[in-house]
């Protein structure tokens, strides 16, 4: 149900703030005081376009914002599907700016205006004499059904699975684009893969590499470098290890008159000794060292492999080359499970789709069982409104795809002349006949839960007399257990109402602005009595208010 309604910068409206209640609402006013104003502010909520014509202040944004309390709509499969989170109460707020832009909130996250839409004849049915928009709603037609077939527990079983229906078909879906996006990439990932893969890369190959390229490159003169420093160690007759010896020897000969010459002595043998050792290497590695023409082409193809590797794929070293063919063969193992991945959802699917075949199938059955019992009812309160050659039936037509509510499709046939067959009520109805029929078949849904708070805009034009009584009586008996809020000029239609407001016209500093007010006992006197005798109020006008109201 409504529970409050914010209207900032709309029209004639500069600031409006209404706190509704569950019951009969009604609101009246004086032809031309806004009324109509509310409702459009209304409209913006259920997903009406809307431009900056309607801003009454150009500078700033118009905002609408309704709070609904949704605890019994069963509207969580629409949250799921459209990735929304789902609180109650509910607040949809919609903003047009002064450059035109148009925004649209439930829950404080952006929607689009379609599902706005969807959302928003779910929570609300403005009902006037020329437009009803749950007339052509399978949801309400099918909710007239389901009041008569009592099968709530079997409708909700059958909502939860149409739920897993949509997040399952969604999940396929979404693998299913993945799975073909991968299987369109699988021969590049494969070739990138077997391309690294044969290139059999190894951590701090590269360094190496190019450390012993360096090498090989000046092969010859490290060659020639490594035999002449030998030679001056050992080879050569001022060897560097002839001229130690040849001091080893002088030394020793003063050692039994210099006892220190003894440590010198012992200090030039460990030279010799790094010497000789310096010298055996330097030849080995000099030998050890040739020029290979073979080993340092492959030597440079290797590097110029990498360098490619790293180069084509962006990356800096040899390790990341690695990460990458280990994280390209995670990806080709990823594509080769997709098909059994395909498989399980497929199955899953499946077993969903059987148990949704099965509870749509009971639920068609007991919707065709109570079609008998609808058709009366609705034809005899027809009759009781004024249309006694008044004829209606219910068309029900079994879908092959599943919908949120069933397989079922409804049709409402009406006709009010006894030589017209019946047609679509929305081919045949003339506006007041569409009023009474529709107001008929709300009234039979007055006794459940979820149904969207109704808005009858003067719903009882045409109508006086008993008639009126009777528009009275229904729309009284819907408030029991609806929030209805009827716009009314008939005072005996506005007195059934729990809760009473007025619309009206202030002008301030030569502005004029709309304006509501919930009335007290005393001003709803002084409104029903106007609306009896208009701006002149007599007494006879306030004792027929008072009776009308059961207030002595």
């Amino acid at each position: 149900m409504l529970k409050s309604l914010q209207i900032s910068n709309y029209a004639l409206i500069d600031e409006l703030g209404m706190e509704l209640d569950k019951g009969l609402t009604i609101v009246s006013g004086e032809t031309g005081a806004g009324k109509s104003i509310i409702l459009g502010a209304l409209d913006l909520i259920t997903g009406k376009r809307a431009d900056t014509s309607v801003l009454l202040d150009k500078s700033r944004k118009c905002i609408v914002e309704a709070m609904f309390l949704i605890g019994a709509y069963h509207l969580e499969p629409f949250f799921v599907a459209y990735d929304l989170d789902y609180e109650d109460p509910a607040i949809i707020r919609r903003e047009i700016s002064p450059a035109g832009k148009s925004r649209a909130f439930i829950n404080d996250t952006p929607v689009t205006l379609p599902v706005l839409q969807e959302l928003g004849k779910q929570l609300i049915d403005i009902h006037s004499q020329h437009e009803n928009i749950l007339l052509s709603s399978n949801r309400f037609q099918l909710n007239i059904l389901d009041t008569f077939a009592s099968h709530e527990r079997k409708l909700n079983e059958y909502r939860k699975r149409y739920a897993q229906h949509l997040a399952l078909t969604h999940q396929f879906e979404t693998l299913q684009e993945q799975a073909d996006k991968a299987s369109a990439d699988l021969d590049y990932l494969t070739f990138q893969h077997t391309e690294l893969e044969e290139a059999g890369l190894e951590p701090g190959e590269l360094t190496s590499l190019e450390k012993e390229l360096e090498i090989l490159t000046h092969a010859e003169e490290i060659s020639s470098a490594m035999f002449q420093s030998w030679q001056l160690l050992s080879e050569q007759e001022t060897a560097a290890v002839l001229r130690v010896k040849e001091s080893m020897q002088i030394l020793r000969k003063i050692i039994p008159y210099y006892p220190d010459a003894e440590e010198y002595t012992q200090r030039l043998e460990s030279a010799l000794l790094d010497i000789q050792d310096l010298a055996q290497e330097l030849d080995r590695k000099g030998n050890d060292i040739e020029y290979d023409p073979h080993r340092l082409e492959s030597g440079r193809e290797r590097i110029s492999l990498i360098y490619h590797l790293l180069e084509k794929h962006h990356l800096k070293n040899e390790e990341e080359l690695i990460a990458l063919k280990e994280d390209l063969a995670g990806r080709i193992s990823r594509i080769a499970s997709y098909d059994k991945e395909i498989k399980d959802l497929e199955k899953q699917i499946g077993e969903n789709n059987n148990r949704l075949q099965v509870l749509g199938q009971e639920l068609s059955d007991k919707r065709r069982k109570v079609i008998p019992a609808i058709e009366k009812e609705i034809t005899g309160m027809l009759k009781k409104l004024g249309m006694p050659a008044a004829r209606f039936s219910v068309r029900q037509t079994v879908q092959d795809n599943p919908g949120p509510y069933g397989f079922d499709e409804v049709s409402f046939l009406f006709t009010a002349n006894p030589q017209v067959p019946m047609q679509d009520v929305r081919k045949v109805a003339s506006g007041g006949e569409l009023s009474r029929l529709m107001l008929s078949l709300k009234s039979l849904l007055s006794a459940t839960s979820g149904l969207p708070t109704i808005i009858f805009d003067e719903i009882d034009a045409g109508v006086s007399g008993d008639v009126a009584d009777r528009v009275g009586e229904i729309i009284d008996r819907m408030g029991i257990s609806m929030q209805v809020i009827n716009i009314t000029h008939l005072p005996q239609i506005a007195s059934k109402g729990q809760h009473h407001y007025r619309v009206y016209k202030t002008t301030t500093n030569g502005h004029t602005y709309t304006r509501v007010k919930l009335l007290s006992e005393d001003e709803r006197i002084s409104e029903i009595a106007r609306l009896l005798s208009g701006r002149e109020l007599s007494e006879a006008a306030f004792r027929n208010a008072r009776e009308l109201l059961g207030i002595k």
